[in-house]
């Protein structure tokens, strides 16, 4: 029998020698989880609603993940970046026969930061210029490139930028100053979000400031860290044409949206277009450290002509690239992007029953199992209620319900919900009733009870 745990132990230990890196750790433990739940050290159950840190998209410890690491790991883990092997090649061509064309040709990494630097990277050879645009509240990792095109959070005292680094105005129905009037006098904020006005704008934003050397716009089909900013219908169609007039590459960032999240295979389907490169991470790995790169015969060659040259330690790893094919196989064998946009309308169903209770919730954005609910204290100037959601968060979390919010000053302290693409129906109507408790007992005390 296992001896009872002792956090003040436990505590002093990590004080000592875990270094704290600006992100504030939780008080809650974990010591085990399977499925959707997570187990912590006093054996309390939580269901988790951020898939991990976004990752776990099968949920943790599935047996078929499980079980190829096992057989992998005692058969080839890990061999010279310049040796390819048949885990590699087989990914590669998992991966390509699920890709729209012309998207084809992709290689292994280990992380999300890695792979838009990667896929920075191929843009600045393929077009031989270095100037790089991305929304104000992307967030694309933490590498150079990546940090660089990054606006959300993290910039602070981070020191020079990489040159050519251009921001554009994030797709923000529920907050924009941008508006029209809406059809049949429509007053909400989706109807009167003037998008095609702000997109102008921006590009006109963007030609002041370019020296004539637009490599690429990377984005986030969702951004996600920066708030949950769904781009409407149609901005996506827009954004390609106007990244085609001026001859830059599309780089999609589906680190969170890829693999059936959203409720189509990748995001971008859901527009109609293709991307020029496509940098998966985080769900590609169900947990694991697994990312890729991916592009199209013609940029792959116009980037080797450019020099491109990219080598790590971790590159082309056999046992990444044997979970990455297994990720691919149980996502499309299960039909799980349809699973996924069926559980985010009962998500979204649970979540527009408790706007209508409570007033602040300002907002309900995003698409199939990345969504977003955005808290506000004041209905007229929408101020965004911080502190707040945290006190909703830490209340669902003691109730049983892990779910994360995004506080920082951009995302204005929103909900982000995003749970294995697997979740049961039972388990996702047991977190929204969590939700819903979680929001009556914060109301019914001190500083909030009067805010209703």
């Amino acid at each position: 029998m296992a001896a009872p745990f002792d956090a003040a132990a436990f505590w002093a230990t990590a004080d000592q020698y875990l270094m704290k890196t600006g992100m504030p750790f939780l008080d809650t433990v974990i010591r085990s989880a399977k499925g959707s739940i997570l187990y912590d050290v006093n054996g309390k159950e939580l269901i988790d609603f951020t898939s991990g840190q976004m990752s776990s998209l099968l949920g943790h410890s599935h047996p078929e993940i499980v079980e190829v690491v096992n057989s992998s790991i005692g058969q080839l883990d890990h061999i010279m970046s310049l040796m390819i092997c048949e885990p590699v090649v087989q990914f590669a061509e998992t991966l390509g026969k699920v890709l729209p064309a012309p998207l084809q040709k992709s290689f292994l990494l280990s992380t999300g930061s890695e792979s838009v630097e990667a896929a920075i990277k191929i843009s600045k050879c393929a077009t031989g210029k270095f100037e790089i645009v991305a929304f104000a509240n992307s967030y694309h990792g933490v590498t150079s490139g990546a940090a660089s095109a990054t606006y959300a959070i993290g910039r602070s005292r981070g020191g020079p930028v990489m040159p050519g680094q251009i921001s554009f105005p994030s797709p923000n129905a529920f907050r924009s100053v941008f508006r029209k009037q809406g059809e049949n006098g429509a007053t909400d904020s989706v109807s009167t979000y003037d998008w095609e006005t702000e997109m102008a704008w921006g590009w006109d934003m963007v030609d002041t400031q370019s020296v004539g050397s637009l490599a690429a716009f990377v984005v986030e089909p969702i951004l996600s860290a920066g708030g949950i900013f769904e781009p409407p219908p149609g901005y996506m169609l827009k954004l390609a044409e106007e990244c085609k007039k001026r001859g830059m590459l599309l780089i999609a960032d589906e680190a969170q949206t890829g693999l059936g999240r959203t409720g189509d295979l990748f995001a971008f389907q859901r527009d109609g277009i293709v991307p020029d490169i496509l940098a998966l991470s985080k769900t590609i790995g169900c947990g694991l450290p697994v990312a890729s790169v991916s592009t199209t015969p013609e940029i792959e060659k116009l980037a080797a002509a450019g020099g491109y040259l990219w080598v790590t330690t971790h590159y082309n790893d056999p046992l990444l690239a044997a979970v990455g094919s297994k990720v691919i196989e149980i996502v499309v064998r299960d039909d799980l992007s349809a699973w996924a946009k069926a559980r985010g309308e009962q998500l979204l169903e649970g979540m527009r029953k408790l706007q209508e209770k409570y007033w602040v919730i300002g907002d309900i954005r995003g698409r199939g199992l990345l969504l977003g609910m955005e808290i506000i204290t004041d209905k007229v100037l929408k101020t965004p209620g911080v502190d707040l959601s945290i006190a909703l968060s830490m209340a669902a979390m003691e109730m049983g319900l892990s779910c994360q919010v995004v506080a920082h000053p951009g995302a204005c302290g929103v909900f982000r919900l995003a749970p294995p693409i697997n979740i049961t129906i039972a388990e996702t109507e047991q977190g929204l009733d969590i939700l819903e408790r979680a929001f009556a007992k914060v109301f019914s005390e001190e500083p909030y009870k009067s805010l209703l």
